[in-house]
């Protein structure tokens, strides 16, 4: 019995599940979304914005040359190492203020006061904004073939993109192709929070739903309206970027609630298709949303497409282990169905024909016989998996076509 997993396989079901407009489709993006686009700097290619552990650095070296912040930053990070978070990044660090805030009150809590405390939240907002509001470079990127594809199909329900970043990119990429959505606010001037239009959701399905887990740069606290989404008007508001569950402020807790609320009536659809892309399964409470909504509803399915080799992604391999709806898909190997084992190999005369983008064949390592190739799947690179989606375009038109014929 051969035991490896077959690539074109499992691309035929992705391109398959990807191509039925009568299925609950949806999309989570992580970090690594951003870290794919790339550009110049110099002489040298560089991510348009930093994953999780350059942003960290960034974000930190920023807030060290600042004498305001810098001990209280010090001492916090000193803190998550001694409670057991080594090597904390800055989600890990913002979480800890948050949760030391929640009970400081207004008095000391760890030598911290609640005002010092509020400033370092603030400031590392603030840089968080500085390092992450970038746009587009040019409307080819992987955000533009997501939004071109959303756009190309008449739907019965639409897509919904979830995303634990705090950038504008997303909605750059469907504004610019005047594709419409919907992201939980309402309004022009200072768009509000409107839960009961997320919970009614009466929207046409040609409107893509955009939830972003985390908070998003331009959602701001004010004290009279709640969050808030556009430029911050008279005084100071608190950026509203959520690194985790904990959260102190009741307000500030609504739209973080709602959001993960929409992922998980997601995954309770019959038939439902999540695509993971760019997220390195760090966030447990993201996990345990994604693992209890697959457990819930087992006609639901989730590809998560990883960059790198699947040894990279030791949380996710847990998880995987638990769920048969959960497919892991690494460059070197996959768990589909709970079973792990590394992508098939071809002999020369198998690769005749293999003619696929997403697919790369190279030298078996455990092989002598230099004429067997091993596969290498492409797709958890964003780009590539936006070349993916811009391909079924065309094949998704020729299918609506045939259903319009009927």
């Amino acid at each position: 019995m051969n035991r490896e997993h077959d690539p074109l396989r499992q691309i035929d079901l992705l391109q398959q599940s990807l191509s039925q407009n009568k299925r609950p489709l949806g999309f989570l993006l992580g970090a690594g979304c951003p870290a794919a686009i790339k550009v110049d700097i110099g002489n040298i290619k560089l991510p348009l914005i930093p994953d999780i552990e350059k942003l960290t650095i960034a974000v930190c070296d920023k807030i060290s040359s600042r004498k305001e912040c810098s001990a209280q930053l010090k001492a916090v990070s000193e803190q998550c190492s001694k409670d057991g978070c080594n090597n904390p990044n800055i989600e890990d660090i913002l979480s800890h203020i948050r949760g030391l805030r929640a009970v400081a009150g207004k008095d000391t809590i760890r030598g911290l006061s609640a005002l010092e405390l509020d400033q370092l939240d603030d400031e590392i907002c603030n840089v968080i904004n500085d390092l992450v509001d970038k746009s587009l470079p040019d409307s080819s990127t992987a955000y533009h073939r997501m939004a071109a594809w959303i756009d190309a199909t008449e739907r019965e329900m639409p897509v919904e993109i979830f995303t634990m970043n705090y950038d504008l990119l997303t909605e750059q990429a469907l504004e610019e192709l005047r594709v419409p959505y919907f992201d939980g606010f309402s309004g022009a001037r200072q768009s509000f929070f409107d839960i009961r239009a997320m919970e009614q959701d009466t929207l046409p399905a040609r409107w893509a739903r955009l939830w972003k887990l985390h908070g998003s740069i331009n959602w701001y606290q004010d004290p009279s309206m709640g969050v808030i989404r556009g430029v911050p008007r008279g005084q100071h508001k608190k950026r509203v970027i959520h690194p985790s569950h904990l959260k102190y402020d009741q307000s500030r807790k609504m739209p973080y609630f709602a959001m993960t609320d929409r992922l998980r009536a997601f995954l309770r659809q019959p038939s439902s298709v999540l695509v993971i892309c760019g997220y390195s399964f760090r966030d447990d409470h993201i996990n345990a949303e994604l693992i209890q909504g697959l457990q819930s509803n087992s006609t639901a399915i989730s590809f998560a497409i990883l960059y790198g080799e699947l040894n990279k992604y030791e949380k996710a391999i847990s998880l995987c282990n638990e769920r048969s709806n959960l497919s892991l898909l690494g460059a070197d190997e996959g768990i589909i169905g709970t079973r792990r084992a590394p992508w098939l190999t071809f002999s020369a005369d198998q690769q005749v024909g293999i003619d696929n983008s997403w697919i790369e064949l190279v030298d078996a390592t455990s092989c002598n016989d230099q004429s067997i190739k091993k596969s290498k799947l492409l797709l958890g690179d964003f780009k590539i998996f936006g070349d993916f989606l811009q391909e079924l375009i065309g094949s998704n038109i020729d299918e609506q076509k045939t259903e319009n014929a009927k």
